[in-house]
């Protein structure tokens, strides 16, 4: 174990689905990286093959742990707090995209995992394809989930419609823990990360993403249309796009065991979970 990581098995009376951990997860993990203390929750056997999950604008671990609860125990999941949100401290300054993703980078190395698959839901699509670009030695296998920005609805009033409307479609104890989680990260950092996240040119770096990568999307998503998922799919060079009937944006926690048979059945990543 790298010297700068610790880990924490807290048990106590927060766990949910039968498990004792804090908040259903087994335990967490401190590592000392990009000038604060990164947290990571995890779940599952520690001889299990590892998975890294990274969240999307202002949530955190917590939105995971069903998807987890599916991957588990055949994978030992890792959820990583980015800096400013769950239970990482941020800098004063928010951090863009290319920030956060120097950060996921360094956590990465930090921690021994580069090269583990990553799964990645909506912003955190676009911290991870921006990691591609300056090190690509830490991606294995990647999966997608609703990436974003759609290239033809790059405003925040258009996302914002876009969010409130795709609401109907998660169920219904999302609104509640992301309510918490926006409320951790504060409204300057979450616009200030929402405008560095509309600013950047996802697009332009998918053919950086060279290690089998798989884009997921419900096909009720109404933040990540279907013509904007063929799009980056299409210009991943392993890439491949899979649909989850009648869901929405945050399949991770509304469908998580339809994604995790969506993930286990591709032909570019499903070997690997």
């Amino acid at each position: 174990m790298p010297p700068s990581r610790r880990i924490a098995a807290e048990r106590g009376n927060e766990g949910s689905g039968g498990r004792s951990g804090p908040g259903g997860w087994d335990g967490r993990e401190v590592t000392a990286v990009a000038g604060t203390r990164m947290h990571a929750a995890v779940l599952g056997p520690a001889s299990a093959p590892e998975v890294v999950c990274v969240h999307g604008l202002g949530c955190s671990h917590r939105y995971f742990l069903p998807l987890a609860g599916c991957l588990a125990p055949a994978s030992r999941v890792v959820a990583v707090d980015l800096p400013g949100f769950g239970r990482t401290p941020g800098p004063g300054e928010p951090l863009d995209i290319r920030g956060l993703s120097l950060a996921l980078a360094g956590w990465l190395r930090a921690t021994g995992r580069g090269g583990v698959p990553l799964v990645a839901n909506s912003v955190g699509c676009q911290v991870v394809v921006d990691m591609a670009v300056h090190a690509p030695d830490l991606l294995g296998p990647v999966v997608l989930v609703g990436p974003t920005m759609d290239d033809r609805a790059r405003s925040a009033f258009r996302q914002g419609v876009r969010l409130a409307a795709n609401t109907r479609f998660e169920r219904a104890g999302l609104v509640p823990l992301l309510a918490r989680d926006y409320l951790v990260c504060g409204p300057r950092r979450y616009f200030a990360t929402l405008s560095a996240a509309l600013a950047d040119p996802v697009e332009r770096k998918l053919r950086h993403v060279r290690t089998p990568t798989l884009v997921v999307r419900g096909a009720r998503d109404l933040i990540a249309p279907r013509e904007w998922a063929r799009q980056v799919a299409g210009l991943l060079p392993r890439g491949d796009l899979a649909e989850v009937p009648d869901a929405g944006h945050t399949l991770n926690y509304s469908a998580p065991a339809e994604l995790a048979r969506a993930i286990r059945a591709s032909h570019t990543v499903g070997g690997c979970f």
